[in-house]
């Protein structure tokens, strides 16, 4: 008996953590994915290693904040620099709100390309239709079911793309080395922080935290890996997939390899599968960015301010999304700057999951967990700060 409580317990955290792994899974990662298969082969899977391991150690200490302390992360953080106010509270939740932004214009883009690939219509009147319905749910507040059936439609999606990815071939001993082993190809550093900012989402610490309470150490502990291990699983085979990718990366060239590869079926459930991903995204990345200001500013749900902040997101979207730029350039380039902004999230995350006064000594960081979390940020600082460099020099130039 004790043992069939403790197997479905387990199942249970499994399922609850898959919502981390389904916010990851969005046209970010479809997009960045089977991009960096179409254009440099196997070489950039040890980055999604990485990324995967980051993940489950930021979020396990995200997480194991509020077991311990009741408080949520953004909780913890706005009572360790109680001394200064509200700047260090503001200062984080503007580089979330940045990142949110970003995030919106990449999942408008993507719901917008996929309906697109669907119906053929013009991508202005239906990104304007994606916000005004966005808007409506948000204010109404009735999203979380919608959400999770879209989840649901980009987990079959990536089920077709793993289908696909087998018929790629690629040889199992060179797949494993490319997972291990570190490697630059030129031109791939754009990539790189694209596959590491929609991977490790800043604002989902923050949203993973929130949702921890009443779970046990062990069962966190256990969804997590779990959950996070097979988004790290979908990101790869999309990766595999993008081998087969010819004349060029764009939506329309990964429809018509599902296409060819499953049937015309496949091509359609790519479109509606890339909709589903933007327009679920579409839906918590706003919300993301309000429950922050709740959590590290203490603005209430019923405030204002706090529906201004998933408005503002909305609007960011909107505005890149009625743009003429390159849908694939735009998601690309949104993710990087999120990868970017990741140590700064990750640097207030170590200092919190450490505070003597705040976290009991049980739960605290272990020196390996230290040292992981210290990779993360030592990695996520030199590619990001690599491209802002690069970025700097083309602009001097």
């Amino acid at each position: 008996m004790q043992k069939s409580l403790s197997l479905r317990s387990g199942l249970g955290s499994i399922l609850f953590w898959s919502v981390i792994s389904a916010a990851f899974i969005g046209p970010g990662s479809v997009t960045a994915c089977t991009m960096a298969g179409a254009q440099y082969g196997l070489s950039l899977l040890w980055v999604l290693t990485f990324a995967t391991l980051g993940t489950v150690w930021l979020q396990e200490a995200a997480s194991r904040i509020t077991i311990a302390t009741g408080r949520d992360l953004g909780q913890t953080i706005a009572l360790a620099n109680q001394k200064t106010g509200k700047t260090i509270p503001a200062l984080l939740f503007f580089a979330i709100l940045l990142g949110c932004a970003a995030y919106q214009a990449g999942n408008i883009l993507g719901a917008v390309s996929g309906l697109v690939l669907l119906t053929g219509w013009s991508a202005r009147w239906l990104t304007l239709a994606v916000g005004l319905v966005c808007v409506l749910l948000l204010a109404m507040g009735s999203t979380r079911w919608i959400a999770n059936f879209l989840g649901i439609i980009v987990f079959v999606m990536g089920g077709a793309f793993v289908y696909v990815a087998v018929g790629a071939s690629p040889p199992a001993l060179e797949v494993a080395k490319a997972l291990l082993v570190p490697s630059y190809p030129a031109g791939s550093l754009l990539l790189i922080n694209s596959l590491i900012g929609t991977t490790i989402v800043p604002y989902n610490l923050f949203f993973g935290s929130g949702i921890t309470q009443g779970q046990t150490l062990s069962e966190m502990r256990l969804g997590i890996w779990i959950a996070v291990l097979l988004g790290g699983l979908i990101s790869v085979v999309l990766l595999i997939a993008g081998l087969l990718v010819t004349g060029g990366f764009s939506f329309m060239n990964m429809a018509a390899v599902l296409s060819e590869r499953v049937g015309a079926w496949g091509g359609l459930l790519f479109a509606f599968g890339l909709f589903a991903a933007g327009f679920a995204s579409s839906l918590t990345a706003p919300l993301a960015a309000a429950v922050t200001a709740q959590s590290l500013l203490g603005w209430p749900v019923s405030s204002w301010k706090y529906r201004i902040v998933w408005l503002l997101v909305i609007a960011v979207g909107l505005a890149f999304g009625l743009s003429d730029y390159n849908p694939v350039t735009i998601i690309v380039v949104v993710q990087a700057v999120n990868g970017i902004l990741l140590p700064v999230v990750t640097v207030f995350l170590f200092l919190a999951v450490n505070n003597k006064k705040l976290i009991p000594e049980t739960f605290r960081n272990s020196v390996l967990q230290n040292l992981a979390m210290l990779f993360v940020v030592a990695v996520s600082l030199l590619f990001g700060g690599w491209n802002v460099w690069l970025a700097i020099q083309n602009l001097v130039k």
